[in-house]
C-alpha cells in the first residue's frame, strides 16, 4: 500500500518550495495531489519518488 505525504512533507522531500510544487502541478509536470478531505491534499510517495527519480 502506497502512503500519502502531506504538504508539509513534500517540500523537505524535494527541496522545492510549496508555490513552486503547486506551479509544477498546474503545468503538469508534478503530480496531480490527492484530495484527503474538504482542506486537505496529499500526494502518492511513490509518484512523488518516481518524479525525483526522473529528474536524476
Amino acid at each position: 500500500m502506497d502512503s500519502i505525504l502531506r504538504l508539509h512533507d513534500v517540500p523537505r522531500i524535494t527541496g522545492a518550495s510549496r508555490s513552486s510544487i503547486y506551479l509544477w502541478v498546474s503545468a503538469g509536470i508534478f503530480p496531480q495531489p490527492v484530495k484527503l478531505g474538504v482542506r486537505a491534499v496529499g500526494w502518492r510517495r511513490s509518484e512523488v519518488q518516481q518524479w525525483l527519480d526522473d529528474r536524476r
